[in-house]
């Protein structure tokens, strides 16, 4: 190891150059330039269909962007972070790696092993927090022990934030630092291939990481649509307006861009929205304190459910077959563009646990497997929430009605002839019976939980 000594920024969840808190300070620190990287995770990667997959195809476009804010300085690696980080240690003179803080179980391991890894060699692991206004320890009970309850947890969030808006909101430019990024391609030190890792001087193609490309395309980042912010308390809830929400969850999860930003924003146009952001704030904590609510209710006591998990119904409701219109719906949009309304994840994840009693784990891991906006902590949160074992106050007995569910918010079917064409015509018999009778789902729902939970 020889050379000048850099820094290296390490992208992840926040693929974007502007407003990015741990990229701008390792580009200030007036003594060593930063090398920006990314890493393809192949513990992540052999999770999704190498035949394609849309939010691969995402992140290659986002650093593709981000590369060309850099000037085309970007490299990238393929392999285990452990090891890409060996191999790094040997051919670089590293002062330090920055990244901004990631709370998620795998990547809170991830990141003890390689800041181990790093002070055996001398080299600090500079963390920051960007991906959230206030970190996983910053909102607490007066006792100092995590909320585990939305509303309390909103009052004390707000509170904190009221006191200085704009200092919690304040950016970070590091337009004007851009000169201080290492030139990958033209460093002599840098690393070669080998059989654990594969580095790249630039953003490699799928083939390179041996995908194929999904054929996805879509704006790293689009402008904040702040008439559908302003709306979105009268708007949000009625799938089949296309303004009605502000479309951003696929940008938000890949940090395209700054929750300093859209916090700003919501502050200034709709309580609503800064709900939204806040209740995913508030998921980032539990999956931070209670790990093992990422495959384990939260309520631990709901592990005695006995769930049916019948496979018919299963891939009848992965199909959107169920012969409930409104949960058909939402289904076929899922398996057809990787997006559904937040409305009606909540139905179908009602309908899944409760009418079906199906375990939510096997809805979760479905929508884990489609969703563009897959996010753990906010994925596990809501189907908890929809399961009843979560953290939330209300009881299992909530238990939506879908079709009062479709009148009330797509009631002029709007929505549902969109994605359920064969409805359009009533004379139409291909579409199935529904698979249960609701009135008898519901009681049987309630008479489980009872006596799994040893209820009278």
């Amino acid at each position: 190891m020889t050379g000048r000594k850099i820094n290296i920024f390490w992208f992840r969840r926040d693929l974007r150059t502007e407003d990015n808190k741990g990229l701008f300070f390792s580009l200030s620190t007036g003594v060593c330039q930063a090398l920006p990287l990314f890493i393809f995770d192949t513990e992540i990667l052999s999770q999704l269909d190498s035949a394609g997959d849309k939010r691969l195809d995402f992140i290659i476009q986002s650093l593709k962007s981000v590369e060309l804010q850099l000037g085309g300085n970007l490299m990238c690696a393929a392999g285990k972070p452990v090891d890409v980080f060996e191999k790094l240690l040997t051919s670089f003179n590293i002062g330090a790696v920055y990244c901004n803080e990631d709370y998620e179980p795998y990547a809170v391991k991830r990141d003890i092993e390689i800041k181990e890894l790093l002070l055996k060699r001398g080299v600090r692991l500079v963390e920051f927090k960007d991906h959230v206004i206030f970190s996983k320890k910053e909102i607490l009970k007066p006792d100092s022990t995590p909320y585990t309850v939305y509303t309390p947890y909103s009052k004390r969030w707000r509170s904190k934030f009221e006191e200085d808006p704009k200092f919690f909101t304040a950016s970070f430019s590091s337009s004007a630092l851009i000169k201080n990024v290492v030139n990958p391609g033209q460093h002599p030190q840098f690393p070669e291939s080998c059989s654990k890792v594969k580095f790249f001087k630039r953003v490699p193609s799928h083939e390179e990481i041996g995908f194929s490309p999904a054929g996805f395309s879509a704006t790293p980042f689009p402008s904040i649509n702040t008439d559908a912010i302003k709306n979105y308390g009268s708007t949000r809830d009625y799938p089949h307006l296309a303004g009605g929400t502000s479309k951003l969850g696929m940008h938000i999860r890949f940090g395209n861009v700054s929750i300093r930003r859209l916090v700003s924003v919501a502050y200034e146009y709709s309580s609503e929205w800064l709900n939204e952001l806040i209740w995913r704030e508030f998921f980032q904590s539990i999956i931070f304190h209670f790990p093992y609510s990422a495959n384990s209710p939260f309520k631990q006591k709901y592990s005695q459910i006995e769930w049916r998990n019948d496979k018919g119904d299963i891939e009848r409701w992965c199909k959107g077959l169920t012969g409930y219109p409104i949960v058909d719906a939402g289904m076929r949009e899922l398996n057809e563009t990787g997006y559904m309304h937040n409305r009606v994840r909540m139905i179908t994840a009602s309908f899944l646990t409760k009418h079906l009693l199906v375990d939510w784990r096997v809805g979760e891991a479905w929508f884990a497997s489609k969703l563009l906006d897959y996010d753990l902590a906010s994925n596990v949160g809501n189907w908890q929430w929809a399961a009843g074992c979560g953290c939330d106050a209300a009881p299992y007995f909530r238990i939506f009605n879908p079709a009062e569910q479709a009148r009330k918010f797509d009631p002029a079917n709007k929505y549902i002839h969109r994605w359920v064409p064969e409805l359009k015509n009533s004379g139409n018999i291909s579409y199935p019976e529904p698979i249960v009778d609701h009135r008898f789902a519901r009681e049987r729902a309630l008479q489980v939980f009872r006596d799994s939970l040893n209820e009278i």
